[in-house]
């Protein structure tokens, strides 16, 4: 096996990982219609994803990597390139999220980015003062990453509360929050999802400082994300997750119902149609 070198910061990342897959496929002679025929991926989306023009997800990249004997070093590759567009310490989260059964959030000021659509998550990330367009493309990918794990057989529950000005918040223009508000509609069709919404009007102020998610995890203690100005926290002090407890069970009693939360959001929608 080949030593693991670090990616070249000038190549776009899906390039990068894509000229990987090719190398290795082609040191194996086998052609991406015969591949087609051992891993479950048609051979259109093997291609897209060499060319550098398709995202690929755990799941493929695992089946990939069996299959042309890369012993493992294409998915460390998929894993470092994903995690290395997120900061330092976010990376710690990411793990967390990968392995809880449950994820319960509060997000006072954007849509979640487990929930994000590849538009408005681009708006989001471009806001960040100094950040290159390089940059953007990188978090973006792994942002989209990993919503991944809604796609597996053991996906996590997750429960999303959102203040409805996240719902009127003018983020990427009309038709990226149109299409935004329309992927939150579709992803309460998946029973392992939820959404629920504090009107405005009721004046909440719980949890207007920041948002936070909770992870449950199997066999351990619960784990809390708090978001900040400059950074996030990740801990799992019992005091702290009580603390987040209280804040998430507050702002639960306030929400809608998932079917008026879900109205709410489709009036919305309409705002910016």
């Amino acid at each position: 096996m080949s030593a693991f070198q670090e990616p070249d910061p000038s190549v776009k990342p899906l390039v990068l990982l894509g000229a990987e897959l090719r190398k290795h496929r082609n040191r194996t002679g086998i052609s991406i219609e015969r591949l087609a025929e051992v891993i479950p991926f048609s051979a259109s989306l093997i291609g897209f994803t060499e060319r550098g023009q398709r995202r690929a997800g755990r799941s493929f990249m695992e089946h990939y990597d069996k299959a042309v004997g890369a012993g493992g070093e294409l998915v460390r590759l998929w894993e470092h390139i994903t995690r290395s567009a997120s900061p330092r310490w976010f990376r710690g989260w990411l793990d967390i999220e990968q392995e809880a059964h449950t994820l319960h959030t509060w997000q006072p000021l954007v849509v979640p980015g487990l929930l994000q659509t590849e538009e408005y998550a681009r708006a989001v990330i471009r806001g960040e003062p100094g950040i290159t367009d390089k940059q953007v493309e990188k978090a973006v990918v792994a942002r989209m990453e990993r919503q991944e794990i809604f796609a597996r057989a053991n996906s996590p529950l997750f429960r999303a509360i959102l203040d409805e000005n996240v719902l009127h918040r003018p983020i990427g223009g009309k038709e990226v929050m149109r299409r935004q508000l329309e992927r939150l509609v579709e992803a309460v069709e998946s029973p392992r999802i939820g959404i629920q919404v504090v009107p405005t009007g009721l004046g909440v102020t719980t949890g207007i400082l920041g948002g936070f998610v909770i992870a449950h995890l199997p066999g351990s203690a619960d784990t809390v994300y708090i978001d900040s100005a400059t950074d996030g926290h990740v801990t799992d002090r019992p005091e702290d997750v009580e603390a987040i407890h209280s804040r998430y069970d507050a702002l639960r009693a306030e929400a809608q119902p998932q079917h008026l939360s879900i109205d709410l959001i489709r009036e919305a929608e309409k705002s910016w149609t």
